[in-house]
Parts: C-alpha cells; structure tokens; sequence
C-alpha cells in the first residue's frame, strides 16, 4: 500500500465527510457544466492538499465540518487553477485524460474554472467561515503573481536564485501553506500555531516543487514526466541555475540563447539537459529540497506524538521520494 492510501485509510471517516461537502459544493442545474464538473471528478489526483488540511486539524484539535469545508475550498481553488493553467498554458492533456479546453475550447474552461473559484467563495461565506477564506484568498493571490513573475523573467531569462525562490514560493509553495494553515485555523488552533503551520507547509511546497524541477533532468524512463519541458518552455529551474551561476560568461550566453532560440529543438534539449547532469545541479538541488524537508519536520517535531504527526511527516517524505 502507498504511503497515500495509507493516510487515505488512516483519514476514511474524514474523507467520506470531506467528499459529501465538496460534491455539493460543485451541484449545478446547468447541464453542459454539470458534465463538465463529472469528467474534472474523474482527474482527481492523490488529494495531497485535502491530507494536509485533515491531518493539521487533527493535529492541533477535534476535526469538525469547518476543516471539511476549508478542504473542499482547497480543493476547489486547486481545481480551477488546474483548469485556468490548463488554457494558460494550452495543454491539451491533464492526469492522462484530456484536458476540459481541448475537449470544451478555451472560453468554457475559464467559465468552468471561475465557476470552481466561485463556489469556493461562496461555501465560505454562506458558513461564515471568513478566516479560512482570508488564508485561501492570500495564497490565490500569491499563485497569480507567482506565475506572472515567471512569465515576466522567461523573456529575459534572468532569473537568479533568489528570484526562482521567490516565483515558486508563491506559484507552488502558497498553496500548501495554506493547507497548513486552514487546518489549523479550523480546529480553533492560535495565530503562533497557525503562522507556525503556514511557515511548515510552504517549505513542503518549495520542497516539492525542486523535486518536480529534478525530474526534468532524471534519465528517461524512471519518471512519467516529459524529460525537457521546463526547457522547452523557457522555464528557469533550480538545477539549471545552478548550472549557469558556475559557468563562464561566455558559456552562459550560449546556453541561454539555446533556450531561447531552440528550445523546440530535442537535440539542444538534450544536449542542455546532459550538461546539466554533469554541473552537479541534480545534486545541489536534492541537497536544497532534504534541507527544506528537514526543516520543515523540526517545526512539528514537538507536538505530541501521535498517528496523525506520523502520517503528515510520512506526507512530506513522499512529496520528495514520488516518481512523478
């Protein structure tokens, strides 16, 4: 058993309350969207963002139906992005099934995804659940900027390290922090616990996301994740960095002026990808994300132990040592 069906066993209960709220959170009479709402049911990933909700609250409190609601805004706000990025980025597949805009075209997911946004807002709101919907509101806010930041450095491809951080503490990391913080703001936990539980999750999420960046450059065959695209899409990651940070002036430009100029090109791709094995950036870069984690699990380590403390460290191991 995975260590995600494993937490899904541990949470049963949890889960069967968490998934009656988020089915009557997305109800519409509209037909087109009603089917629309059914096939995005069917992409649902591993639920990593509901776990952390659930296993915070528990945590520090008696998990109640505030929890179960700040997990089916998680996770409608999660939704929507997908689809949102989906457009943004015109993809035409998600989770192996076809994407809702090649299947629908672009104006029907962005509808369908504003949609999902809306229902997050208003199962807040109808249960006044105002300081889950300030935490979630925070985090969609950073997530926009995040992914604008990127898109403004892409042009130059002049983003440091420093930079990087930033675009994915935002992009990525926001979101799981606030999965942290929402669960323990539901059970009632105080502000120093519910910042403490923020701060934990957004090292989680950079964690996470160096671990996406890492399989990028992983030789083919041991990870279900194209090998290049970040570089075929001119996006900057932590290994790549690295790589040009410990290169001379010269050689710098030339790789940067490979992403820019033929970045559709797989044997400059490849070429990119075999310097950036032989950098040390693979390296340095799995040495940043172990630290993160391990900082992330001395923040918790002082709680009280219990099934739950195991569960969501087990989590945090497994968003580093995934296979895609």
């Amino acid at each position: 058993m995975t260590v995600t069906k494993e937490i899904k066993s541990l949470l049963k209960q949890d889960f069967k309350a968490f998934n009656k709220v988020f089915k009557e959170a997305m109800n519409t009479d509209v037909a087109l969207l009603d089917v629309i709402l059914k096939y995005l049911h069917r992409q649902k990933g591993k639920q990593m963002r509901p776990m952390f909700v659930m296993l915070t609250a528990h945590i520090y409190g008696e998990i109640n139906p505030s929890t179960y609601r700040a997990a089916s805004l998680i996770e409608l706000l999660h939704t929507a992005t997908l689809v949102h990025d989906d457009v943004v980025d015109d993809a035409n597949e998600r989770r192996g099934l076809f994407s809702i805009n090649a299947l629908w075209k672009n104006k029907i997911a962005v509808l369908s995804g504003d949609f999902l946004l809306s229902k997050g807002l208003l199962l807040s709101m109808e249960n006044k659940d105002y300081n889950l919907l300030q935490i979630v509101a925070e985090a969609t806010k950073e997530m926009s900027e995040g992914e604008l930041l990127q898109i403004e450095k892409a042009r130059k491809l002049d983003i440091t390290e420093d930079v990087y951080f930033e675009i994915i503490r935002k992009k990525t990391a926001s979101l799981i922090a606030s999965c942290c913080a929402v669960g323990a703001a539901s059970v009632g936990a105080d502000a120093t616990d519910i910042e403490k539980m923020r701060f934990f999750g957004e090292k989680v999420g950079l964690a996470f996301q160096i671990k996406d960046d890492i399989f990028d450059f992983e030789k083919a065959g041991t990870i279900g994740k194209p090998k290049g695209i970040d570089i075929k899409e001119q996006k900057m990651t932590l290994p790549l960095i690295y790589m040009l940070n410990n290169m001379s002036s010269s050689e710098k430009r030339k790789v940067i002026r490979t992403i820019k100029k033929d970045h559709d090109n797989p044997v400059k791709v490849q070429e990119i990808i075999e310097q950036v094995n032989k950098s040390g950036g693979i390296e340095y870069a799995t040495k940043k994300m172990n630290k993160l984690v391990q900082e992330a699990i001395e923040l918790i380590k002082d709680q009280p132990s219990s099934h739950y403390l195991t569960a969501i460290i087990d989590l945090v191991q497994y968003s580093i040592e995934r296979k895609k």
